[in-house]
This record gives structure tokens, sequence and C-alpha cells, in this order.
């Protein structure tokens, strides 16, 4: 019967040394974060592009499904953006950040289609065989400068 029962154990306190707590930053206001964000050598940013979250630097190139409205040449203003950092720091909105402190555009490169997409119907025993095929319709944006004003 003393198997069944084990012996408190005494708790002891082990000092753990957490990661990235070397330069731990108070919370401060928008401006100065934004500042901060700013003085760093490259940014990114998450922006909604036609109902999808993507996470975009400047020069990238971006396939979205088909933009109607616009035409070649075209520039976007991303108006969506829920998150902007850079290596060291991030400053999320809640949900958006508000379109005055950053500012990205897209410009449209070209409308494309993608590759040939082949379906195939089948109902057994009936004789029914049908093939369809087709390519869907995308948009691609060039990714602008990543604009940060501190207001």
């Amino acid at each position: 019967m003393a198997s069944l029962f084990r012996p408190a154990v005494s708790l002891r306190v082990v000092a753990r040394r957490a990661l990235h707590t070397d330069t731990v930053l108070p919370r401060t206001s928008a401006p100065s974060a934004l500042s901060l964000i700013r003085s760093q050598p490259s940014q990114y940013v998450v922006a909604s592009v036609a109902g999808r979250k993507y996470l975009l630097a400047p020069r990238d190139l971006l396939t979205v499904p088909r933009l109607k409205d616009v035409r070649v040449g075209d520039v976007l203003a991303l108006s969506e953006i829920h998150e902007v950092g850079s290596r060291e720091y991030t400053m999320r909105g809640n949900p958006v950040i508000p379109p005055e402190k950053v500012k990205v555009a897209a410009t449209v490169v070209e409308h494309t289609k993608g590759k040939m997409e082949v379906i195939f119907k089948k109902k057994r025993r009936k004789g029914y065989q049908k093939t369809i095929t087709h390519k869907q319709t995308y948009t691609r944006l060039r990714i602008g400068p990543i604009d940060i004003t501190d207001q």
C-alpha cells in the first residue's frame, strides 16, 4: 500500500530565459512605433486584396483572381492594411491601420490566364462521359513602395 502513495514533491522555481526578451520596449504611441518601423532598412505589410490577406513587400509581384474594373497600368491604393512591420518591429491594426498612416500602391501589370484545367465527368454504366476544360483568369499586381507617415 505504501507504493501507491508518492511523497510530496517540492516545487522549485526554475529560471528560464525567454527568447527575444533582450530588447523589450514598453507600449508606445502609434507615431513613435511607426517611426521605429520606418527607421528599419526594409518593411512589409499584410493587406487585403480581393478579399484575401497577403504578406507584401515593395517590388513584389502579386497574382490575384481577376479584377474586372481595372486596366493595365492602373494604380490601386491598398486601403485595408492589417499589419505593418520590419525585421524587429511590428504594428497591428484593430482590425486595420488607418489609410492615412500607411500608404501602399499597387500597379496593374497584366491580365493573364492560368494553366489549362481539365474536368472529367462520368456516370458509371450509362455511357456518359464529358470533358470540360477552362483557364482561370488572373490579374498581376506590382507592389510599390511602402510610405509610412507618423501623423
